[in-house]
């Protein structure tokens, strides 16, 4: 028996009208994970919800997380759990650049 590939659920608030944004990173994500996903589902909600789940693990909450995701970042989540080894080429790269220490003029 084969393993299924992990669905992602997008859960969007109707009344604030997020359902551009909610299509705009399920697409994204689509583009980068490709069949890696079984399948991305949007999932309307109320109450000012923005929550994205990979089978049953939160990846991103809006009142938890307080905001929105920038897109890299929802990508290295959702890869850490669907495809941990793969290399999202600048998204990776931004990051490890980023956590590289700042010099000044004053160090060289």
């Amino acid at each position: 028996m084969t393993e299924q590939a992990p669905r992602v659920a997008i859960t969007y608030c109707t009344q604030c009208k997020w359902l551009l944004r909610a299509g705009w990173m399920a697409q994204e994500l689509l583009n980068t994970f490709g069949t890696a996903l079984g399948e991305v589902a949007l999932v309307p909600g109320t109450g000012g919800v923005f929550r994205i789940v990979v089978d049953d693990t939160v990846v991103w909450d809006r009142k938890e997380d307080k905001g929105f995701p920038e897109i890299a970042a929802l990508k290295q989540r959702v890869r850490d759990l669907v495809e941990p080894d793969r290399d999202l080429g600048h998204v990776d790269r931004a990051a490890r650049a980023d956590a590289l220490p700042r010099r000044d003029s004053n160090d060289i």
